[in-house]
């Protein structure tokens, strides 16, 4: 069984990068998020199919939670978008709080009756089973999952029906894993018992949703065309596929050409008269390159002489279809100042979109790390503080007109901080959450952590285009237990061979683990941590940081005299 989740996982993290592979800023925030929550939930399934307790079986299962309660949401929004239906910021800001209600609810099971009344873990035939009956507020759930299903559908036939500027092709595509998921969702376990189908089911989502996405690249392509030209003036574009089916068109080509508006996308032009130049001239230029440009005079606007021309379309690279530019002469200098208006517009829309998606994934980094910090017994609120700690000392260090750290550096270490302790997820809870000191093979695998760290920060980050946060966050989670004399772990680095980031990573470290309570020790006064960070200066840590450190100390006290560390 567990072969299974692990090639379902597998598969929907290529079908994932994939995606991220071909992403351009054009594409669908919501589709983005979720090809982002589709893994994170079959994650879920793969780590309960290996759980061999009820603390890592409900931990597993809060994770698929992440999926079953935003899954519906996102993909419902991505439908809307798809429909070019909008909903109000309002309604999407109450339904977004009611998945995260009915998430935080979810997050009490084994806590409180309220989700799950009972919940006990059981092994049958070599499975791993929660046995739980629910509690009231697991009702919610269900009615999140069934009422996003059945408001999608609406969406779809109704669109289907109505809007004649909608692909049908993207429709029907639509239609397929909003089934398939409903199906997995409410029927798995009677097909195949002990396994769930869901997962398998969301892969197949995926599948769909590329070959939705390979067919937006076009439509999108066309809207940012036409977008381009004077909405308001006498540009107009129309734009066609490599099969001269219709792909859309803006309001001033639909303006001399009204019928336009009648026609079906997806479908070559219908046979009307008034269309039928347009037949001609894509028709002329598919057999000839030179047969590019036309002169045309509208019977019912005989003043009125139109420049055309026809172009190939392209996405990116690629030749993709034909785009029929109509043109009134007589405003091309208002048509040159409104399309660098647009450019700029686009810029800011293109940059307020790029800011979102990046606040989304540190969103997401943030919650697996406290996730993992969860996990552990004697470190809460470890993340907050270090990474605080790593901010004092880098704002000393940008001070200093002789240290020369740059902007992006000082970003990405305060960033990556939180990400330092993430390969504690693949230690044992039985030495996680030991409430004592531990033995030297507890130590030994304790000590793995690091090297585990860096190999997830580098999966997470594989898809990321911002290089230099990526390697910043890696050194972070593989060498802040490195010293400089060289008897750090895991790899014994010594001196400068240690990353700049993790030599700053280790002094907040270890700042906070002295001068916070754990479950083996109470927390030292600031005097006796003082004293110990100042003898490391040169063994333990880089001496170049020390007066970094010593202009930081007030601030650090400060800090943690404010909060019950």
């Amino acid at each position: 069984m567990t072969l299974y989740y692990d090639i379902v996982f597998v598969i929907s993290f290529i079908l994932t990068t994939t995606y991220l592979f071909r992403w351009n800023k054009r594409f669908n925030v919501n589709i983005t998020i979720v090809f982002i929550l589709v893994p994170i939930g079959i994650l879920g399934q793969a780590m309960f199919a290996y759980a061999k307790d009820l603390q890592a079986a409900l931990f597993a299962t809060h994770i698929v939670y992440i999926g079953g309660c935003y899954l519906g949401y996102f993909v419902m929004q991505s439908v809307f978008d798809l429909c070019e239906i909008n909903m109000s910021r309002v309604l999407r800001t109450i339904l977004f709080v009611y998945n995260s209600a009915v998430y935080v609810l979810s997050l009490t099971m084994g806590v409180s009756d309220i989700f799950y009344k009972t919940v006990s873990f059981e092994m049958e035939n070599g499975i791993p089973l929660l046995v739980k009956t629910y509690g009231p507020a697991h009702t919610l759930f269900y009615l999140n999952a069934g009422g996003y299903f059945v408001v999608a559908i609406v969406t779809i036939i109704y669109s289907h029906v109505k809007k004649h500027q909608v692909s049908n092709y993207i429709l029907n595509l639509l239609v397929l894993p909003e089934l398939i998921c409903v199906i997995g969702f409410f029927g798995g376990r009677k097909v195949f018992p002990g396994i769930e189908l869901l997962p398998a089911c969301y892969v197949v989502s995926q599948f769909v949703y590329l070959l939705i996405v390979s067919r937006l690249r076009l439509y999108d392509l066309t809207d940012n065309v036409a977008d381009t030209m004077l909405n308001d003036g006498a540009t107009g574009v129309i734009c066609f596929d490599e099969r001269l089916r219709y792909l859309g068109s803006n309001a001033a080509a639909k303006e001399c050409f009204p019928h336009l508006e009648e026609q079906n996308v997806d479908r070559e032009l219908c046979d009307c008269e008034h269309l039928e130049p347009i037949k001609k001239w894509v028709g002329a230029f598919s057999k000839d390159e030179k047969e590019k440009n036309f002169v045309y005079s509208p019977d019912d606007k005989e003043d009125a002489i139109y420049k055309i021309e026809v172009e190939y379309l392209y996405d990116f690279k690629k030749r993709c279809g034909y785009q029929v530019l109509i043109s009134d002469d007589t405003k091309n200098q208002k048509y040159i100042s409104l399309i660098n208006s647009y450019n700029e517009d686009l810029k800011k829309e293109v940059e307020e979109k790029t800011r979102h998606i990046v606040e989304m994934h540190d969103n997401l980094i943030l919650s697996m790390a406290t996730m993992v910090e969860s996990r552990d017994n004697s470190t809460g609120g470890h993340i907050k503080r270090t990474s605080e700690g790593v901010r004092m000392l880098i704002e000393e260090m940008k001070k200093d007109e002789n240290c020369k750290i740059s902007e992006e550096f000082s970003r990405d270490i305060i960033k990556a901080a939180p990400m330092h302790d993430l390969g504690k997820i693949a230690v044992d809870d039985a030495v996680l959450r030991k409430p004592g000191r531990f033995t030297d093979e507890e130590y030994a695998i304790m000590k793995t952590h690091a090297a585990e760290g860096a190999r997830i920060v580098h999966e997470i980050l594989k898809g990321t285009d911002d290089e230099s946060f990526k390697i910043v966050a890696e050194n972070v989670a593989h060498f802040h237990h490195e010293k400089w004399d060289g008897t750090g772990y895991p790899e014994g680095l010594k001196g400068e061979e240690i990353p700049l980031e993790a030599r700053i990573m280790a002094i907040a470290d270890v700042y906070d683990a002295l001068v916070s309570k754990r479950v083996y020790k109470e927390k030292m006064s600031f005097e006796k941590a003082d004293s110990i960070i100042m003898e490391g200066m040169g063994k333990h840590f880089d001496p170049g940081l020390e007066r970094f450190y010593v202009a930081a100390r007030p601030h650090l006290e400060k800090y943690y005299s404010g909060i019950d560390a």
